[in-house]
Parts: structure tokens; C-alpha cells; sequence
């Protein structure tokens, strides 16, 4: 893979349009790539050339159509402006023509009144912008942090269908168990054994682990655009898992960053001739995919989260956020497991968080309290329900509203589960309050709670409404109406 080493502009936080301009007049830049994310949380682009980049495009912006964009608009009302954010320009590394890459602010021409535009209430970026603003205004604390562990998959081949009349998958990697026996692998080179066994894959050594060299390039190209990264290693399943770790940073940052990370991966997989999933569930019989989310809110410089004194560190500010995830746990499910298959995951008697408890170390706990360090700045909850295939604007966003709701009415969030949730009796265990079981479940809860979310304007009736009608028609009923290829086994000779 080509790596140019160009010069970059200012700190990303305090550049300008007119740095951006420099940027690219002393890179040599060609081509501007602008980005968007969709409803459902999947990049969008288009790209202009170099001599459509002035300062007006910062204030007035490029127009796309968005009746061809999930979850935006009526064919009657296409017209969109997307304005670039000059902090989040950066060069490329994955094209061949040097190209600058920035992300944008959805705009609806006629938003802001007649024939004014306005930020587009339905833009995920600008519900999380406006979730950051509330959390200023309402006076409980001046910044959120975030610290998502996007887990993820790289395969060999994958290949999948759905007609009427059949539906198949059917995925490979030369690190999969269910390779021992083959004489040779995908690339016709002889099989050496080094398979992982189920469960197995935390954290084995080369040449068990084939895949150490795509994650360390994967996080060379993430440092190119300004990810700070902690730590790579392979993940607990068979035929692929890893997982990259970057620093914590500010919510609507830490989205972008969330996003930019799919796109790195993505591509450094596809160089190597594999493939890059953040598919909750892809494999049976082993872990799923996970995207553990960190969170803390500060004020005046202090972590809120932190009292010496308090369970596991924890100060009373803290529980009630804690509380308040708890509680709209299972609405917030809608956004950070939004997807049919993260219900594969999400499946009780395994290791899955599907425990509406917290704890400060049991992993099966919804809600768990790492207990690494006691630095009060360390201190932080850790929502482990949420999975990659959330659009992380909304995810975050929804679980800091739930979180400033629990602060608000101080929503106690019952008694730790410090225990080996296996191990309990079946009258206590059922004592637990569990995640929902399906997404249409999850949907269901959205619908009947969400007025923590609508505080501030930060998300609208409109914005839910649509969420709702999309998920149920697009993804649930279309799963629902198909035969799954197991029922054949099940129920064919009936």
C-alpha cells in the first residue's frame, strides 16, 4: 500500500478554512473527498475536484440529492448542502490521485426558513453536535468522553445470497477451526495447522495470530488521521476477530473517529485481499462482535464519575447516570444493537451483556465499571451492550440523554451484581432485568420511551418516527418474511 508522507496543517481542533486551502495548495492536493453519514451509520462521499475548493464551500456548501440517502428525504424534497468541517481535513492515503479527505454538516436548503438553510435535523452528526450542546446547557457538566473497543472480523472470502426460491452464506479464513482438515488454504500455499480453536483467540502469538502486520498497518494509517491508538490484539473467536482500541476524546470527535476507523480497516483489509466486518454475529458457535462503550462526563476539569469513597470509585453523580442507562436500556438497544443480528449476540446464558445490572468487573454486566487504575480521571462506566453496527452520532448521543436523565431525576440503579450471574439460583436469576431479545422488541421500547431523547431538541419526533418506520420495514419485516436455511433441517420432513 502507497503511504505519502505530506505535510498537514494546524491542530485538527483550531484549523481553519483558509488552513484547509493551504493544506492542499502545499500537498499538491487533486481531489476533495467529502463525507456524510447516512441514518442507518454508513459513510456516504462524493468528491470534487481541487478547483471547486474555495472558502465559500465552508459557508454555502456542495448539493447532493437526499432522496437517494437512507433515512433523509422525499423525492420532492431532494435538494441537500453538505458544508466540510475544515478540522477533520486530512490527505487520503487510499487514493491514487492525492485527495483530500473531510467530513460534512448536512444542510437542508430551506431549513432555517424560507429559501434559509439550516442544519438538517435528520444529519446524525448534527443530533450528536446538538447532544453535546445540551449537555452544556442543562448545567451538569461541560463535556462528555467516550472510549468505544470496536471489535471486528477479517475474512478470507465471503459469499452470500437471497432469492425466492434459496438464501445462503458462506464465509472462510485460513485462521477458522473448521479449516484443520483442508490439504491447502485460500491461496493454494499448504495448510501448517495454527488454527484457532473456538474461544481461543485471546491472545495468541504469530503465527497463530496471521494477522498482527494488517492491524499494526491498520493503526500506522489511523495515526495518519490524527487516531490516537492504545493497543491492537486479536479477539476471543475463531477465523479473524481483532480489535484496535484508540484514546477516549469528545463525543461527536470520537464518532468521527468511530467512522474513519471503518474506512481504515476497510481498506487496509482489501489491499491484503480480505475483508473487514463489523457484522455483530457473523459466525455460529463463537463470540460475537462488540463496541464496549466508555463514558465519563466533566466539569470545570473534573471527572463527576469519580468519588474514592463511592462503590468501585464511583460517586453518586456516576450511579445516577448509571441509573439512568439502566433504565432506557432497552430504548437505547434500538440504537447501539440496531440490527436483527446483533440479537445473535445479544443472547442469554453466554457471555453476552445482556444484564440490566452493573457491576465493577463482571463482563456479563450490561453496565461494568473498569477497575484497572484508581486514578480519578480513569474513573468510568462501561456500557457493553452496544455493538459496531450502530451509527455512533445517534448511539452516543441517546446514551448520554439516558445517562443526563439518570443524573436529573436520580435514578438509583439498584445493587450491584458482583456475582457469577451462572451460578445463581433460578429465583435470583430471574430477578435480573435482561436486554431485549430481538430488535423488534428494542423498537417497541424506542417507541414507548424516548422523551429523555427529545430534551433540548436533541433528537425530534420526526427523527424517531423515521428511524422507527425504516428499521421495521427495512430490516425487520424482510427478515421476518424469509425462511432462515436452519428451518430446513428443523422442519422439512414435517
Amino acid at each position: 500500500m502507497t503511504t505519502r508522507s505530506r505535510r498537514q496543517a494546524p491542530k485538527a481542533e483550531s484549523r481553519t478554512a483558509q488552513d484547509v486551502l493551504k493544506m492542499a495548495a502545499d500537498n499538491g492536493v487533486q481531489m476533495v473527498d467529502l463525507k456524510f453519514i447516512d441514518m442507518p451509520g454508513t459513510w456516504q462521499h462524493f468528491t470534487i475536484p481541487v478547483s471547486e475548493l474555495d472558502e465559500k464551500l465552508f459557508t454555502k456548501g456542495s448539493g447532493f440529492d437526499g432522496s437517494s440517502i437512507r433515512g433523509f428525504q422525499h423525492i420532492h424534497e431532494s435538494d441537500m448542502l453538505l458544508v466540510p468541517d475544515p478540522t477533520t481535513a486530512v490527505i487520503d492515503p487510499f487514493t491514487k490521485d492525492v485527495t483530500l479527505h473531510m467530513i460534512g454538516d448536512v444542510l437542508d436548503p430551506q431549513g432555517g426558513g424560507r429559501d434559509k438553510p439550516g442544519f438538517y435535523n435528520r444529519d446524525p452528526r448534527y443530533i450528536a453536535k446538538k447532544a453535546e450542546a445540551y449537555l452544556k446547557r442543562s448545567g451538569v457538566a461541560d463535556v462528555s468522553y467516550w472510549g468505544p473497543e470496536l471489535e471486528f472480523f477479517l475474512f478470507d472470502s465471503i459469499r452470500f445470497d437471497q432469492t425466492q426460491n434459496s438464501g445462503y452464506y458462506f464465509i472462510d479464513s485460513d485462521e477458522g477451526n473448521w479449516n484443520t482438515g483442508k490439504a491447502t488454504l485460500i491461496d493454494g500455499k499448504p495448510n501448517l495447522g495454527n488454527k484457532i480453536r473456538n474461544k481461543e483467540g485471546y491472545f495468541p502469538l504469530p503465527p497463530v495470530d496471521t494477522q498482527q502486520d494488517i492491524r499494526s498497518e491498520a493503526v500506522l494509517r489511523m495515526q495518519h488521521f490524527g487516531i490516537s491508538v492504545e493497543k491492537h490484539h486479536h479477539e476471543v473467536a475463531t477465523g479473524g476477530q481483532g480489535e484496535i482500541d484508540f484514546r477516549f476524546g469528545p463525543l461527536v470527535t470520537t464518532a468521527d473517529r468511530v467512522m474513519l476507523y471503518k474506512y481504515i480497516l476497510k481498506n487496509v483489509a482489501w489491499a491484503h485481499g480480505k475483508v473487514a466486518t463489523f457484522m455483530p454475529k457473523p459466525l455460529y458457535g463463537d463470540n460475537g462482535t462488540g463496541m464496549h462503550t466508555h463514558q465519563s462526563i466533566w466539569k470545570g476539569g473534573e471527572n463527576l464519575f469519580s468519588d474514592p469513597k463511592g462503590y468501585a470509585g464511583i460517586s453518586r453523580t456516576g450511579m445516577y447516570y448509571i441509573g439512568g442507562l439502566l433504565k432506557h436500556a432497552p430504548a437505547l438497544l434500538a440504537f447501539c444493537a440496531p440490527t436483527t443480528n446483533s440479537y445473535r449476540r445479544l443472547v442469554p446464558g453466554y457471555e453476552a451483556p445482556v444484564n440490566l445490572a452493573m457491576s465493577m468487573r463482571n463482563r456479563s454486566a450490561a453496565a461494568r465499571i473498569p477497575m484497572y487504575y484508581p486514578d480519578a480521571n480513569a474513573k468510568r462506566v462501561e456500557f457493553r451492550c452496544p455493538d459496531p453496527s450502530a451509527n455512533p452520532y445517534l448511539a452516543f448521543s441517546a446514551m448520554l440523554m439516558a445517562g443526563i436523565d439518570g443524573i436529573v431525576n436520580k435514578i438509583d440503579p439498584g445493587d450491584p451484581l458482583d456475582k457469577d450471574i451462572y451460578a445463581l439460583s433460578p429465583e435470583d436469576a430471574a430477578k435480573v432485568r435482561k436486554a431485549p431479545g430481538s430488535l423488534q422488541e428494542s423498537l417497541d421500547a424506542l417507541e414507548g420511551d424516548h422523551d429523555f431523547m427529545l430534551r433540548g431538541g436533541v433528537f425530534t419526533k420526526d427523527v424517531i418516527e423515521t428511524y422507527l418506520d425504516y428499521k421495521r420495514t427495512r430490516e425487520v419485516d424482510p427478515v421476518r418474511l424469509r425462511p432462515h436455511p436452519y428451518e430446513f433441517h428443523l422442519y422439512f420432513d414435517a
